[in-house]
């Protein structure tokens, strides 16, 4: 398992928190996911061999918000 943290710009309340929650669970090989509106983050722990942090990127774009690998 490997656990990324990434930057998300856009997020407005909680909701919006809840909606990348529920998207980053359904991938393949996401285990966990804490996304926090106020500090505009994520922390996702992962299968790398399910998938990958530019996966992560992918399905936050298509939500309508931006993503940036932090570490």
């Amino acid at each position: 398992m490997a656990t990324h943290i990434f930057e998300i710009q856009g997020m407005h309340c909680g909701s919006c928190a809840l909606l990348v929650d529920d998207t980053l669970e359904d991938l393949p090989g996401v285990r966990t996911t804490q996304t926090s509106m106020k500090k505009g983050r994520a922390t996702v722990e992962l299968d790398p061999a399910l998938s990958s942090p530019d996966d992560i990127v992918t399905a936050i774009a298509e939500l309508g918000y931006v993503a940036l690998l932090v570490e």
